[in-house]
């Protein structure tokens, strides 16, 4: 069995356009996106069907979002494959 590992891919975005049809699942997409470009400029794959997402508001977390602009982070956590794979762990709400 290939060690696996982890990271997190980010996306930001505006939270008063939560509620626009397709605004949050763009911003999965590209989450996903970023995720997937981080793991390959390392040398790993992401393994398929692994990523969960978090959406981070200003005010409904503990973590301080207030420099961040618009207000809104979706966070996404991949599995990753590869060689040296098991020595990448995804840490905290905002570290990779």
């Amino acid at each position: 069995m290939e060690e696996t590992g982890q990271l997190f891919g980010w996306s930001f975005g505006d939270r008063t356009r939560v509620d626009e049809p397709g605004y949050l699942d763009a911003l999965r997409e590209a989450a996903l996106a970023n995720a997937k470009h981080d793991a390959a400029s390392r040398g790993f794959e992401v393994e398929a069907g692994t990523e969960t997402y978090a959406v981070i508001e200003q005010g409904g977390t503990l973590v301080q979002v207030d420099s961040v602009p618009g207000g809104l982070i979706v966070r996404c956590t991949v599995t990753l494959v590869g060689a040296g794979a098991e020595d990448i762990h995804a840490e905290g709400p905002m570290t990779g």
